[in-house]
């Protein structure tokens, strides 16, 4: 087993978190100066590790062992939201760090094993210009024309913020020749593990997501002066659609089914004024595609039956789909390979899907992908206070480290 240093590896956790920190938290917000100089530390530290490290002209900063033609990949991102936590993303680069340096201090003054270690930490993965900007152009599915027209929050370019990196190498791609699988450790961003007094957790799966905005659209008038009966009330209509939709969908989803209406709004607004138009945001998420169908038919025929049931009534309601992200399955000899580390270490892992996004989603694409979870405090994320004990970050990245040890041991076995 390559034995990891957990007393480095949480001293580099908290190194990492000084750049952009507020607080017990840290703003490092894509492109920024802090994230910036975040990148440019974590490759220097990649090069004292022994690894060929460079951060290219998008921010992705790869470490590449030099020793071997073949390697997995291992990290995540160090990007981090606004007034974000220390640890989302920057557990699993640290990580990969901390699991690269080891090995070669395991294998000094003998043979190198034939499968290396490259190290990756991915740009803008919370998508304040762009959702997996470093992920997609590593894998090849981000065109220029997405590049051309991201935009941050407040309307700043994405091409404005890449220009001071436009000296740096060509983007890093994917190698298919080299790169066998990547791994991504990760806080888990919720409850369960802790509830379960457990501290590993093995992903099975990224969720599918759904969104759809849905529009009633009737005529506003004043509300002191219009009979109820001769409304068209915009409002009332979307209320009807929401609550029905709420008491459906459990009896269509999956045991691991979520969705959310995140936002709702009428217009002009006013408590004096019936609503001429009401707008409001629907997700769905799950792993399997035949339960988001469900939730879809059940939302698009429920919107139908209110928009012919109101058409006398002059209110007419339309559904549409913004946003989809295919489910993404996570590799079953990843899994294999991460569940039995846990054992093999006196764990006894939980196998579970993620709620959230995460590079693996965009890497599992096209490259077996494993995920490894760890506890969240609270179930605290994308906040100041998202916090996991000492103890729970050495144990993951002592799993971890037993996981690639023996995913490359069956992978040269197997001739690769």
């Amino acid at each position: 087993m390559t034995a990891i240093d957990g007393a480095r590896l949480l001293d580099d956790l908290a190194t990492l978190a000084r750049f952009g920190a507020c607080g017990p938290g840290v703003d490092r917000v894509a492109l920024s100066e802090a994230d910036i100089a975040a990148r440019r530390w974590l490759a220097e530290r990649m090069r004292e590790a022994g690894l060929e490290a460079t951060m290219d002209r998008v921010g992705n900063v790869v470490g590449r062992d030099p020793r071997a033609a073949l390697a997995i990949l291992i990290g995540s991102h160090s990007d981090t939201v606004p007034r974000g936590g220390r640890l989302d993303g920057a557990l699993g680069v640290i990580y990969a760090l901390e699991i690269a340096r080891s090995l070669r201090e395991h294998e000094a003054g003998g043979p190198a094993s034939p499968i290396g270690i490259d190290v990756v930490s991915f740009q803008d993965e919370e998508g304040t210009y762009l959702p997996f900007l470093g992920s997609r152009t590593f894998c090849g599915t981000l065109d220029e024309a997405e590049i051309a027209s991201a935009r941050s929050a407040d309307g700043h370019p994405l091409a404005d913020a890449l220009r001071p990196l436009a000296e740096e190498p060509a983007p890093h791609r994917l190698d298919p020749a080299r790169h066998l699988a990547f791994v991504e450790a990760h806080i888990e961003q919720g409850p369960r593990l802790e509830a379960a007094r457990k501290r590993i957790g093995v992903v099975t799966g990224i969720v599918g997501i759904r969104r759809f905005r849905i529009v009633a659209t009737g005529a506003a008038n004043h509300a002191g002066t219009t009979p109820m009966a001769l409304r068209r009330d915009a409002g009332a209509a979307l209320i009807r659609i929401a609550a029905d939709l709420l008491d459906r969908f459990p009896a269509l989803a999956g045991d691991e089914t979520v969705w959310n209406i995140g936002a709702i709004a009428f217009r002009p607004g006013a408590a004096n004024v019936v609503p001429g138009v009401a707008e409001l945001s629907l997700e769905m998420r799950d792993l399997d595609p035949a339960v988001l169908d469900r939730l879809e038919q059940a939302a698009t025929e429920r919107v139908a039956a209110e928009s012919a049931a109101e058409s006398g009534a002059g209110v007419s309601a339309t559904i549409a789909r913004t946003t989809t992200v295919a489910p993404t399955a996570m590799a079953p000899d990843l899994i294999e390979a991460m569940t039995a580390a846990a054992q093999s270490l006196g764990e006894t892992p939980v196998m579970l899907p993620s709620g959230a996004g995460h590079d693996a989603m965009e890497l599992g694409r096209v490259l077996p992908a494993g995920m490894l979870f760890v506890p969240s405090i609270g179930g605290i994320s994308h906040d100041v206070a998202e916090a996991t004990s000492d103890a729970d970050i050495v144990r993951g990245c002592e799993v971890l480290a037993e996981a690639v040890d023996g995913l490359r041991r069956r992978l040269a076995t197997a001739g690769r």
